[in-house]
């Protein structure tokens, strides 16, 4: 192992300034949980915890309130994200705002911008380290917040109440790749084919995880343990994707394929440095594009893309990003891909390439606003960031482009000030916002038209799960989880509530034409839920596993009412299931697979002991 805020009722008529209206979505709060070996404890009290291995701690507070949509605007506060000043709502300018432009470009997403901290101390931010992002991060999976390295001294960081501290960066903790020399990867992706026994390369567990299994409760169908030698810090988990009769999930400086049935390896594609960034979704032929940087060492960018067969392993077309200028910065990019094309957004730039042979399909477009991001599917969703005279006071805006010519179908502009934070849903589109420490939701028409601003009632809060996509010069739009839609309503998780005998949470509809709740369902007594997706005409749920309950898979109907278990995981295997670190859910086919979102540990026995990835089936 390599070392490595409570709210006035609203006052005022329709078209005034706005101010959040009581009960408006609040960023989520979310709950202590265990942390990976490296990551900083959660506060306890009594005693306070101690801080975790090799990273330090700093007191910090949950966030507050966000605001809510359409009311007037109380003296001393924000006007909402929609108005204009002679109504709410945002006008629709052409495809690109011809606004006066700055000497220089503002910079969008996160750049300059601090993550919404959750709950918890700060911890040390590293190179690829998970972080919340978006209204609050976190919820009830087990990420923990972290602090923003910035490029200057410490700083001082007020966010959602709570005071955080950023400290510069320290080189000796960053993650030292093997390799050492030439910057350039001097080796092509090599494929694997595995062993097949379920050991060694893909290692199985020998336990007999089914022992312990009640009648009505899910088979455990495998568990993998990790089997890279990683960098000290650890590294992220890609993924996972299933393609056919195959589950795949990349880290590090590789890409592998287990079977879906029995959890054997079935293929490992060897890349020459590391994993840095990846979609989603593939396309709906099992292809997928990753990040791979450019060289082993610490100066290496995330410049290069790599396609890969997830049915067979096979490494496809390879080709650096083209790089848009001198200020194009490639040390992070999100992808996101949307029928045949791949997109790569980053500060500034953007290109789209075909998946399948990869060919370039359009750049940086001429004009004022520029792509920082995309959010893919059904829909190519492009944010994007205005240059204004002042910086402190961005423009954003969000359209929808052809995916094979790059041009805009309509251009939606929310009100000056409010940057473009996630995208939860493609089909319908609905688009997350943030201002400083506020946070509003709307849903857009097909036509790039405002639908509505949700409002929530008050006192709910909530908690979308998007992942660890922190970047400093990339923004990542997509991937949330804890939120779903389908043509005419917008399905929520709340944040846990352990305010009782036992920790629960529930669901809220929300009517995507007027942005009103429809109705809450209750989460099973003593468990929490988190939308997954549409399945058919119902929600799925993942049903999270607590203390000696196991997890498990529900749907919701459209219409609300208790949810309707599908799969419910053994109670004996909810410790293992509930030890996942930042877990990410996929269910296929009647199986549930659990993988952890990143993978860390001490020393070298211990990381070949991390449990990685399970599955359960019916």
């Amino acid at each position: 192992m390599t070392q490595p805020p409570s709210q006035q009722p609203p006052q005022g008529g329709f078209g005034a300034p706005q101010d959040p209206p009581p009960g408006s979505p609040q960023p989520p709060q979310g709950p202590p949980q265990t942390p990976p070996p490296g990551s900083p404890q959660p506060p306890q009290t009594p005693p306070p915890a101690q801080p975790g291995y090799g990273y330090p701690q700093a007191p910090g507070q949950p966030p507050g309130q966000a605001p809510g949509y359409g009311y007037p605007q109380q003296p001393g506060q924000q006007p909402g994200p929609y108005g204009q000043q002679q109504g709410p709502y945002a006008q629709q300018p052409g495809p690109y705002t011809q606004q006066q432009p700055g000497p220089y470009a503002q910079q969008p997403g996160p750049y300059g911008q601090p993550t919404q901290p959750g709950y918890g101390y700060p911890q040390q931010q590293y190179p690829g380290a998970p972080a919340p992002v978006g209204p609050g991060g976190g919820g009830p999976s087990k990420r923990k917040p972290a602090i923003i390295i910035g490029a200057a001294a410490a700083a001082l960081l007020v966010i959602g109440g709570g005071i955080y501290v950023a400290t510069s960066g320290d080189d000796d903790k960053k993650p030292v790749a093997k390799e050492s020399g030439d910057a350039k990867p001097s080796t092509s992706p090599s494929v694997n084919e595995g062993n097949g026994d379920g050991d060694g390369e893909g290692r199985g567990s020998g336990d007999d995880l089914n022992a312990g299994r009640k009648s009505g409760e899910a088979k455990v169908l495998w568990l993998q343990k990790n089997d890279i030698d990683l960098p000290r810090n650890g590294a992220d988990v890609y993924g996972p994707w299933v393609a056919g009769d195959t589950i795949v999930k990349a880290m590090y400086r590789s890409v592998s394929g287990y079977s879906v049935a029995d959890g054997k390896q079935k293929w490992t594609l060897k890349l020459p440095a590391d994993l840095c960034a990846a979609p989603s979704q593939p396309t709906t032929d099992g292809k997928i594009v990753l990040g791979v940087k450019n060289g082993t060492t610490d100066k290496a960018d995330c410049a290069d893309l790599q396609m890969v067969d997830l049915a067979t392993g096979k490494a496809g077309w390879k080709k650096p990003i083209k790089q848009n200028g001198t200020w194009d910065f490639l040390s992070d990019i999100s992808l996101a891909i949307s029928g045949d094309t791949v997109t790569v957004g980053r500060t500034g730039n953007s290109n789209a390439y075909r998946v399948s042979d990869g060919k370039e399909l359009f750049g940086k477009p001429s004009g004022n606003c520029q792509p920082f991001a995309f959010a893919g599917g059904a829909k190519l969703i492009a944010a994007s960031s205005c240059r204004t005279s002042d910086t402190d006071n961005p423009q954003h805006q969000l359209q929808e482009l052809d995916p094979v010519s790059g041009k805009p179908r309509w251009t939606y502009q929310p009100k000056r000030g409010w940057e473009i934070d996630r995208v939860y849903s493609v089909n319908p589109l609905v688009v997350s916002l943030k201002k400083d420490k506020e946070w509003s939701i709307l849903a857009l028409k097909q036509n790039g038209t405002l639908r509505s601003g949700i409002v929530s009632d008050k006192g709910d809060k909530f908690a979308p799960d998007c992942g660890s996509a922190f970047a400093i010069f990339g923004k990542s739009l997509e991937g949330c989880t804890g939120v779903a839609a389908d043509a005419n309503t917008f399905y929520m998780a709340t944040s846990p509530d352990s305010s009782g005998t036992s920790r629960t949470n529930k669901v809220v509809a929300f009517n995507l034409n007027t942005g009103k709740p429809r109705w809450k369902a209750a989460a099973p007594a003593g468990r929490t839920v988190k939308p997954l997706r549409m399945e058919g005409a119902d929600v799925l749920l993942y049903v999270e596993p607590g203390y000696e309950k196991g997890g498990g898979i529900a749907t919701l109907a459209p219409t609300g009412g208790t949810p309707r278990m599908l799969q419910q995981h053994p109670a004996s295997t909810a410790e293992i299931e509930n030890d996942f670190y930042n877990s990410k859910i996929v269910y296929a086919d009647g199986r549930c697979f659990v993988a952890s979102g990143r993978v860390s540990a001490r020393n070298d026995k211990e990381e070949l002991e991390t449990k990685t990835m399970m599955a359960f089936g019916n």
